[in-house]
């Protein structure tokens, strides 16, 4: 009897146990945030999660875990392994088992996900399912530095529709009530993106948003992104990061001649710093009373006399040390100053040069013709050359060469014609020679003076022909004409020119018009044409004319001499 209960008592204890077996229980499954309270479930893409539990059976060896990439509006589920725990431990008192792993939250969207902890390498085989919500956040490259330091925005945990980011540097501590008022901070970068949705890369944003930090105070400040869908920092929990500005100072310019320009901002002094300088290798350039209450300043100095290459300028305050601001180089080039850069044939010119190297032989030429050469002084200035211009009309070049170095300016040659010629003799109409077979005349127009064209006349152009439009095939007679070839009447301020036997003209209706050009090669309009003619009669009436005069005299007598024998009879 006692056996027979003993084993009624046994199989009811194996009916339990065989159930338990079968399906695992879990005993005080939970997970917490590295650092945080447990079960807090909500945070940051790369947060490290702490996952653990407890049950009185297992199937295997192992325990894997299960992240959800998708939500539940997707038609399919997509889960990633994200880990495993092999080291199973059985209780001191065998009461079950136990597990624990530390999970880094992997990138994905700003939704609430699950965590699967399955026995079997199946995410359909669960064990328990946990749950956490990713909120959006940043993360940048560059931590600390002066302003004008580029820094690179990288994002994760977005929602996977989000757009038009935006980059906010705080210029003050918003605390947690200032997040949206813009006199706190400065937007730095707004840029239209797409959110990756790869398989390893979902609610992510990277290279794809960078800023230069504006000026601001020494010390720290803070960044923020927010988008279309997350906008609100504070409501969507956005995660931002800390930028520690230091102090530096930029250039507006790291190039340039002696004589230039710059303009230095600093920016990362104190409030209302005091007594800040500006150096040029070492010398004060230029000086600041005070900084402003966002511990920034600017100033504007004229690059000094100084020979080529790089120099460095740096930047201190009251209190802010010299050491703790970085140099920033500015490179000199040569400067070849011309001037003037416009004018007439036999203007002086000066070439000046800086920023040579120093105790350096510069030679200069113009339309390839040497000018002259000397030699840079120790800060690589070059002392002025002079020389008087021309060459045609248009621009000219003036070049500056040293070692096999070569700088050039350019000088523009004025590019006026000159006056129209005003015609005196012959006068239009005028009939000029009596009676021959041809003939030279004269022809003459007033001179046009230095103070009516600058460059001077380089010559006179005289054409004839016989109609007043001068074409091609009309004109008889066409020569330049330079100072040589003709006749100067300072008294009367003309000029004349005789036309040589072998063009001399025949009998016949004429015109003549004449223009100038100057020695920049400028060609003046041609003057209005004066009509003239050239004889009185033609060589064919002038013989006529003489042969009858010769009849008639052998008429006459023939007459006397017939009356006087007559006489005699």
């Amino acid at each position: 009897m006692k056996l027979l209960s003993r084993l009624v008592i046994a199989l009811a204890i194996c009916l339990m146990v065989i159930p338990m077996m079968a399906t695992p229980v879990q005993a005080d499954p939970g997970f917490s945030l590295s650092g945080g309270s447990i079960a807090k479930g909500k945070g940051y893409v790369g947060d490290e999660v702490r996952i653990y539990g407890s049950w009185d059976k297992i199937h295997g060896s192992y325990i894997y875990i299960y992240y959800e990439l998708y939500g539940e509006d997707e038609e399919d589920w997509y889960y990633k392994r994200v880990g495993y725990d092999y080291k199973i431990y059985e209780a001191a008192v065998h009461t079950g088992y136990y597990f624990d792993y530390d999970l880094e939250i992997p990138e994905s969207y700003a939704m609430e996900h699950d965590i699967l902890i399955c026995d079997d390498d199946d995410p359909d085989d669960v064990v328990a399912s946990l749950h956490f919500t990713v909120h959006p956040s940043i993360e940048i490259d560059e931590e600390e530095g002066p302003a004008g330091t580029e820094v690179k925005v990288t994002g994760y945990g977005w929602d996977r529709r989000e757009s038009e980011i935006e980059i906010r540097f705080y210029l003050e501590d918003p605390g947690t009530t200032h997040y949206d008022d813009d006199d706190y901070y400065v937007v730095v970068a707004s840029q239209d993106i797409e959110i990756d949705d790869d398989i390893d890369h979902h609610g992510t944003w990277k290279d794809k948003v960078t800023f230069d930090v504006p000026p601001s105070k020494k010390g720290d400040h803070w960044i923020y992104a927010v988008g279309d869908r997350s906008d609100d920092i504070k409501d969507d929990k956005i995660k931002g990061v800390e930028f520690e500005v230091s102090p530096g100072i930029s250039l507006d310019i790291v190039e340039g001649s002696p004589g230039d320009t710059i303009t230095v901002t600093g920016s990362g002094f104190e409030e209302d710093e005091k007594n800040i300088k500006v150096t040029y290798d070492d010398v004060v350039v230029a000086e600041v009373s005070k900084a402003t209450e966002d511990g920034t300043w600017e100033v504007t100095f004229e690059v000094p006399q100084s020979v080529k290459g790089k120099h460095e300028i740096d930047a201190s305050g009251y209190k802010t040390d010299a050491k703790y601001i970085a140099d920033k180089d500015f490179t000199v080039v040569p400067d070849l100053v011309l001037s003037p850069t416009e004018g007439h044939v036999g203007t002086t010119l000066t070439v000046r040069g800086s920023g040579f190297p120093k105790d350096k032989p510069v030679t200069i030429t113009y339309d390839e013709v040497t000018q002259g050469s000397k030699t840079t002084d120790s800060k690589g200035s070059l002392p002025g050359i002079s020389f008087a211009a021309k060459g045609m009309h248009g621009k000219q070049t003036i070049k500056a060469t040293y070692d096999s170095a070569t700088l050039s300016a350019e000088f523009t040659m004025e590019s006026t014609a000159p006056p129209t010629p005003l015609l005196t003799s012959p006068a239009t109409g005028e009939r000029v020679g009596f009676v021959g077979r041809k003939f030279t005349p004269t022809f003459e127009w007033r001179a046009i003076s230095e103070a009516d064209e600058p460059s001077g006349i380089s010559h006179y152009v005289l054409e004839i022909a016989n109609n007043e439009e001068f074409t091609t095939e009309a004109i008889s007679f066409s020569r330049s004409l330079t100072e040589v070839d003709l006749t100067i009447n300072t008294e009367l301020n003309t000029v004349s020119y005789t036309l040589p036997q072998d063009s001399a003209l025949p009998y016949g209706s004429y015109y003549w018009r004449v223009k100038a050009v100057d020695n920049a090669q400028n060609e003046g309009n041609p003057s209005v044409p004066y009509s003239f003619k050239s004889g009185i009669l033609p060589f064919w009436a002038l013989i006529a004319i003489a042969a009858l005069i010769a009849v008639l005299i052998g008429v006459l007598v023939y007459l006397f001499a017939f009356r006087r024998r007559a006489g005699y009879e």
